[in-house]
């Protein structure tokens, strides 16, 4: 009964730690229910934030780093000890009591009862939590980190798509328009007022037209794969049609001071605490020297050694480590030498953000003026001689080389433009990354 009562309440302790975990790990109803067919920016990064494989490994490392600073901070266990000695093996003799008695309690049994612990000396307990909760607090910046890059990857996944759906509506409208042309230059080949050989040139035009088509197609469906990935959405991928417009582009250039945001980069922040864990982690190897003391008590029943003399006695010890061969020098070394790796490791994560935040201001910068230049008349410049071409060869002003040059042009002009714009948006994105001091985490 008492066993079943301990097993109900050792339950009921797992359903409470459970249940957190649980509640922390569950969906919204409102991000379960986000169309996937008009999807914005915002409502991606709310799928990203509840569905991520990346983001939940992340928090399970917390979660399992939480769990080692209880471990790191108890003290060690007292152990309980029992042993029955000085048995007659001689069956025959047995083993009777000198004093006549012959009971179980009464025969030369020697029965010993211990209990001892181990008292730890040199502030082991504090320092051990101490380099637990640093390891923790180190989860939790690798979690925000995570979150930077993963989100910065789900962003770059989101306006991918959206250029590809741009370069199939290009593509397509570029198809229509090859057609149309096909349609009135065989009008006119049936009139005789052009020869079979523009036509030519138009119907294979008109045929790689629709390959470019293809292309962007088979593009658009791997962007709709790697972004339904990234939303834990694999099943639904085909569903996944971008709604944001791009993003206006900037005038002001990038640049900002690095003292304004290095510090507060989660993965420098990582580096930093890891440091002061290794720091710590260095005084608990120094600490080890510190001999720890081990105490028992024990109780021993012994009856039958002497006539008249008590069966009962009790007795302590105590044990303490002698240094003769070993002095933990290998441990003091090597947390020395991670104590060094975490110093290095350090600088090299805050080299490695300011190199990132300088190549993300480079980018942003000539996206920025790349921007500025499309939308000064380049797109407009070339729409108005594509309608002229076409409108001078429609009345027989040009020649249908001319009239192709100039349709090329406009597609592909406004094939770089949406990647010129795509280009901005992830640019951004990435300086935004490299530069932001904090992530939430939902």
């Amino acid at each position: 009964m008492v066993w079943r009562q301990l097993g109900c309440v050792c339950c009921v302790a797992i359903a409470v730690w459970i249940r957190p975990l649980q509640a922390e790990d569950a969906v919204p109803v409102e991000v379960q229910n986000i169309p996937l067919d008009h999807l914005t920016l915002q409502q991606a990064e709310q799928l990203f934030a509840g569905y991520s494989r990346e983001l939940l490994a992340a928090k399970r490392s917390v979660q399992a780093a939480e769990a080692d600073t209880i471990i790191a901070g108890q003290r060690p266990n007292p152990v309980f000890s029992y042993s029955f000695s000085s048995y007659n093996l001689n069956r025959g003799q047995g083993n009777p009591n000198q004093s006549g008695a012959n009971g179980f309690w009464d025969k030369t049994y020697n029965n010993t009862v211990q209990v001892s612990q181990l008292f730890e000396r040199g502030n082991k307990r504090e320092l051990r939590a101490s380099v637990a909760e640093n390891a923790a607090r180190a989860s939790e910046f690798d979690l925000k980190d995570t979150y930077r890059q993963q989100g910065l990857a789900m962003g770059t996944a989101y306006y991918d798509l959206k250029l590809a759906q741009e370069t199939v509506q290009i593509q397509q409208a570029n198809v229509g328009l090859y057609e149309k042309t096909l349609q009135a230059a065989e009008l006119r080949l049936k009139a005789g007022d052009v020869a079979s050989a523009d036509v030519a040139r138009i119907r294979v035009d008109a045929l790689r037209a629709k390959n470019d088509l293809r292309q962007a197609e088979a593009v658009l469906q791997k962007a709709q794969a790697s972004l339904a990935y990234l939303l834990g959405k694999d099943q639904d991928a085909a569903k996944l049609y971008v709604a944001d417009p791009w993003p206006a582009p900037g005038t002001q250039s990038a640049a900002r001071e690095a003292d304004d945001w290095l510090a507060q980069r989660s993965d420098v922040q990582a580096a930093e605490v890891r440091m002061t864990q290794a720091q710590q982690a260095r005084k608990l190897a120094e600490s080890l020297k510190t001999r720890d003391v081990t105490w028992a008590l024990a109780y021993q029943h012994f009856p039958g050694q002497e006539p008249g003399s008590a069966p009962d006695t009790v007795g302590a010890t105590v044990s303490i480590p002698l240094f003769t061969n070993y002095q933990y020098e290998g441990e003091a070394a090597r947390a020395e030498v991670d104590y060094q790796s975490a110093t290095e490791a350090k600088a090299q994560v805050s080299a490695a953000a300011l190199a990132e935040m300088r190549r993300a201001k480079a980018d942003l910068d000539a996206a920025i003026d790349k921007n500025r230049r499309f939308d000064q008349g380049i797109l407009t410049e070339a729409q108005t001689a594509a309608d002229a071409a076409d409108f001078a060869y429609q009345h027989g002003a040009m020649s249908v080389m001319d009239l192709l040059d100039a349709t090329r042009i406009l597609r592909a002009l406004q094939l770089e433009a949406a990647g010129v714009k795509a280009d901005y948006a992830k640019s951004l994105l990435a300086w935004q990354a490299a530069t932001r001091q904090t992530f939430n985490i939902p």
